[in-house]
C-alpha cells in the first residue's frame, strides 16, 4: 500500500491560488495536516496576492485623486484592479473552504461561552 491512511486521517481539497491550463482552477488533495511543500508554496503565493492587492489599492487611490490622470491610466488601473480582485477572491474562497465546520448540534469547542449577565 503506497499511501496508508488511518480511520482518523481526513483528506481535504484545497483551491490553489493559481489557475491551470485554460484558466481552470487547480486543487490540491492532501491528508497532510502539517502542510507539505505545495501547501507552503500556496500559502506564500496567497500572501503575495494579498500584499500586491494592498499595494495596488494604495496606488489606485493616488491615481484617482490626481487631477491629471487620464483615461489610459485609468483603464490600465482598472485592468490591474480586476486581476487583483480575482486573485484575492480566490484566496478568500480557498481559506473559507478550509475553515472548520461547527458540529451539527451547534456546539463549537472554539467558541467562547456567552455571558448571560450582559445588558
Amino acid at each position: 500500500m503506497d499511501n496508508p491512511t488511518t480511520p482518523t486521517t481526513r483528506r481535504t481539497t484545497r483551491l490553489l491560488p493559481w489557475s491551470g491550463p485554460e484558466g481552470k482552477p487547480c486543487y490540491l488533495l492532501t491528508d497532510d495536516s502539517r502542510g507539505g511543500r505545495l501547501s507552503r508554496l500556496a500559502d506564500s503565493v496567497e500572501s503575495i496576492h494579498l500584499g500586491m492587492g494592498d499595494q495596488l489599492l494604495g496606488h489606485a487611490r493616488a491615481l484617482i485623486n490626481h487631477p491629471r490622470t487620464g483615461p489610459v491610466e485609468l483603464r490600465y488601473l482598472s485592468t490591474r484592479l480586476t486581476e487583483s480582485l480575482r486573485d484575492v477572491l480566490r484566496v478568500a474562497k480557498s481559506r473559507g473552504a478550509r475553515l472548520p465546520v461547527p458540529d451539527s448540534d451547534g456546539d463549537d469547542p472554539e467558541r467562547e461561552p456567552e455571558d448571560d449577565n450582559r445588558l
